[in-house]
């Protein structure tokens, strides 16, 4: 592997991308290596088919997690975080994250050492994946989730800690606000940099890819000058960036009588809870959703489950110098080692890689092979269980029924 093949990102955000790149992954934990050996199978093969074998994929493991652990004593070394940055591209499975106690989050971790303010979760139905909703092929939608800051800051004190009581006696003494007696204390910063960055990153996608709105997520009619300033800042990166591209709702039925010119990215915003319930009766009325971090989190875990799971819901990291596609379940450990696990999640974000990269067509192709496996009744025991006539097939075996179809 030589520097010539590396990824190298332009100024205008452009990528350079050779004919055999070296992307590093991580395997994961849990079932981590079982569903990144099936995704290797069928990226390999997608490209190998899409550029006649003309170009490929040189693959360079990195140790983090678990396995990380084992073998170096660190869960994600300094040397591993350099690796993603430098390589610009990269994929990787579950990392385990002790709930109440132990290490940080390494998935926030990689997010806030790297940049990566903006996980993109794509959410859209692959026919005929079974889901709870009557009509789950109205939901196509994109979420912008703002991944640096908000309560995932990671800025907490324990309760009954001297920290935490210095915050509270100064919140009590100095600032006269009424704080439970010996609270666990948490900080929830919002930015105007970070979001109007993580905003106009919303934006500019729908403009790339030709998509009618961006609704701003927000819970500003109770926490006013964090996600109240979210939306307000939300609406003046539009008006400073794309003034000529986009219109705010208000302006859609005050001066175009409800409909949109051609062209124009109506952008509105919604509070949280009407959201959660309107991305229910009325899903095909959004399509790119821009949120602060803790929102992000629920509604795109909400919204994948219309449509299957988080089985079959893709996702990335991405900043201005680097991006991660990622698994967006969990390790699932009772599973690990089984060959077992539906490995769709990892699949699709490995074509959103590809799309990352400019490789587009591999991308779609996996897309549609993946969804023509699944009508052909070929599944793993997730999907097995749910739809009549499948035939249950191991994580590897669905993998390898995909590189058939490509």
């Amino acid at each position: 592997m030589t520097q010539e093949n590396m990824i190298t990102k332009n100024n205008d955000g452009t990528l350079n991308v050779p004919d055999h790149p070296i992307i590093p992954f991580i395997e994961g934990d849990g079932i981590g290596p079982d569903i990144w050996n099936a995704t290797r199978i069928v990226i390999d093969q997608a490209v190998r088919t899409s550029f006649d074998g003309k170009k490929s994929i040189q693959w360079l493991e990195l140790a983090v997690g678990e396995k990380g652990f084992r073998t170096t004593g660190e869960y994600l070394s300094d040397q591993s975080l350099k690796a993603i940055e430098d390589h610009v591209v990269s994929i990787k499975g579950p990392l385990t994250t002790p709930i109440g106690k132990g290490f940080r989050s390494l998935n926030v971790t990689i997010r806030q050492k790297l940049d990566l303010y903006a996980c993109v979760r794509p959410v859209r139905y692959i026919e005929p994946v079974p889901s709870p909703m009557k009509h789950p092929e109205k939901i196509n939608m994109v979420i912008f989730r703002e991944n640096t800051e908000d309560l995932y800051a990671g800025i907490e004190w324990q309760s009954g800690t001297d920290e935490a009581e210095q915050v509270i006696s100064f919140l009590t003494n100095q600032m006269h606000v009424k704080v439970p007696e010996h609270a666990g204390i948490g900080i929830k910063p919002i930015s105007e940099k970070n979001t109007k960055r993580l905003v106009a990153s919303a934006i500019a996608y729908a403009v790339d890819n030709h998509l009618p709105s961006v609704t701003l997520m927000h819970k500003g009619n109770i926490m006013k000058f964090t996600e109240g300033a979210f939306s307000r800042w939300g609406y003046e990166v539009a008006r400073e960036k794309f003034g000529n591209q986009t219109i705010t709702e208000a302006e859609l039925y005050d001066q175009y009588q409800g409909k949109a010119p051609h062209g124009k990215i109506v952008i509105k915003d919604r509070i949280a809870d009407m959201l959660f319930q309107q991305v229910l009766l009325r899903p095909d009325e959004f399509s790119v959703i821009a949120t602060p971090n803790l929102n992000g989190d629920y509604i795109s875990d909400a919204l994948a489950a219309q449509v299957g799971g988080l089985g079959m819901a893709p996702g990335a990291n991405i900043g201005d110098t680097c991006a991660c596609f990622e698994a967006t379940h969990g390790t699932a450990p009772k599973y690990a080692g089984l060959d077992k696990v539906n490995p769709s999640s990892l699949i699709l974000s490995g074509a959103m890689m590809l799309e990352y990269m400019g490789w587009k067509d591999a991308a779609e192709r996996i897309r549609k092979a993946l969804q023509e496996t699944i009508r052909s009744g070929i599944v793993t025991y997730d999907l097995a269980r749910q739809i009549e006539g499948a035939t249950e097939v191991a994580c590897s075996a669905f993998a390898n029924a995909i590189a058939e179809r490509l």
